[in-house]
């Protein structure tokens, strides 16, 4: 593989970049802060699906209306772009020509919520016609696309923010800190271990993320948080990745198939029938739009054509010689994680369950035990919100105070954004061809043991 970008121009830039610091700046400036807090950060937001038009539309709206100002909607769905209008709460022009919804507007900062293997084309548009870029993760799905983001940002002064939430919720915090105190020793091994259950877990497979082309397999949609996660806990850039996978229980596993739910005359035998008519949102997002580009949100579980795995399992190992053990597993009967980090003082594990709402439990566990020595059980209760207590603080940091202090390294750039795809691309990969992947191999990104290099 050739890469044509300046070396120099690039170790120069990412020092910064690792830190999120460089985008954080420009957002601070698009806020005015400092010249004038009357001036509102203008925000464009393409990709009206769900997480669109709640997360980073209507509650952007609710919670930040003082700091920033919606300048305009874009989705391909006509039906979408007239509810998330109305869902979002805002009065401003609705395009479905992203390029005219750049020139007629003119954003401060772009946020990307759309199909992952489309997020690259918006980063890359937004960032050369001068805005900042907020994206959801993943960043995007292959090892091209991602260097063409990467190719993107260098020849921009506008910078991309992945918005990783795990990293903010209390719980996650609190493990890192744990690992930086030092009282485990040196960290040698982790087990991770994910289970998705039959609701969560089977909804992948009703959508577009049933298919490798769009989401690029669970491994890089869904698991690039798992994979943030221990690139952020281990500080350090994983270096080799061979994995297993397999589609085994969806799909064409099943006894019997439709196209989707509603109609489906298998609904009584059918473990994951689901009505989607029984959410009403859902309906007036989704349903009520098919005429504009038939996307079926009850797709059937058991589609011959879905072709990504439901059962994954992932080696990994570090530039710092920790070596891990990931699994992915998407029809448990339950939801939540179990992780253990094993150092040479001493060991520190958690079992969250996720799927008990915070509302009902709002406190997580950690346990640690020191090598010839007694276990000490860590409450950490919930902050509140979505995703552990993510979501929120999140948010707080993009638009109520892009400036306040980041001890934690929580805010993520391209380089966060890059480290944790690659992780999946790479398990995919391995996947395919049956061999161990080299990160090093998949972009120019210059891997180094502290994880904060180029």
């Amino acid at each position: 593989m050739h890469f044509d970008a300046s070396r120099r121009e690039f170790l120069a830039k990412s020092a910064l970049l690792s830190t999120g610091s460089v985008f954080l700046t420009g957002i601070a400036q698009a806020l005015s802060l400092h010249d004038n807090p009357d001036v509102k950060m203008k925000l464009a937001l393409i990709g009206l699906g769900i997480r669109g038009v709640n997360m980073f539309g209507r509650e952007v709206q609710n919670s930040y209306k003082d700091q920033v100002e919606f300048v305009g909607l874009c989705d391909n769905n006509k039906g979408r772009l007239e509810f998330g209008k109305k869902h979002i709460g805002v009065d401003c022009p609705l395009f479905e020509d992203f390029d005219k919804m750049l020139s007629e507007t003119k954003p401060d900062v772009v946020i990307v919520t759309t199909i992952d293997n489309t997020h690259h084309t918006f980063i890359i548009k937004a960032l050369e016609f001068g805005c900042h870029v907020i994206t959801e993760k993943p960043m995007t799905t292959d090892e091209d696309k991602c260097q063409a983001i990467l190719d993107a940002e260098r020849r921009s002064d506008k910078k991309v923010i992945v918005t990783f939430n795990y990293r903010y919720s209390p719980h996650r915090q609190k493990m890192y800190e744990i690992l930086r105190s030092g009282e485990l020793g040196d960290i040698t091994s982790v087990d991770f271990h994910w289970y998705l259950d039959t609701s969560h877990g089977a909804d992948y497979f009703r959508r577009w993320h049933g298919f490798k082309e769009k989401g690029g397999t669970l491994l890089v949609h869904k698991s690039t948080h798992h994979f943030d996660l221990l690139n952020w806990w281990l500080d350090s850039d994983p270096e080799e990745v061979f994995a297993y996978g397999a589609l085994e229980f969806y799909g064409k596993n099943g006894k019997f198939r439709h196209t989707h739910c509603r109609t489906c005359p298998h609904q009584a035998n059918c473990d994951f029938f689901w009505d989607i008519s029984k959410n009403q949102h859902l309906v007036n997002l989704y349903v009520d739009n098919e005429e504009y580009d038939g996307y079926l949100r009850d797709g059937c579980v058991y589609r011959e054509d879905i072709d990504i795995y439901d059962k994954m399992a992932v080696q990994i190992k570090y530039k710092n010689a920790v070596q891990v053990s990931y699994s992915l597993t998407t029809y448990s009967p339950y939801e939540g994680y179990r992780i253990a980090f094993n150092g040479t003082k001493g060991r520190m594990e958690a079992w969250i369950k996720e799927s008990q709402p915070w509302q009902e439990d709002p406190q997580d566990e950690i346990r640690v035990t020191k090598n010839f020595g007694e276990s000490e059980i860590i409450v950490i209760p919930h902050g509140g919100g979505g995703h552990g207590g993510g979501d929120t603080r999140l948010k707080d940091k993009l638009f109520k105070d892009p400036e306040m202090n980041d001890p934690y390294r929580q805010s993520a750039g391209t380089r966060d954004g890059a480290m944790s795809i690659l992780v999946g691309i790479a398990a995919r990969n391995s996947i395919e061809s049956g061999k161990p992947i080299r990160i090093e191999s998949l972009t120019d990104i210059e891997l180094t043991e502290s994880g904060r290099g180029t």
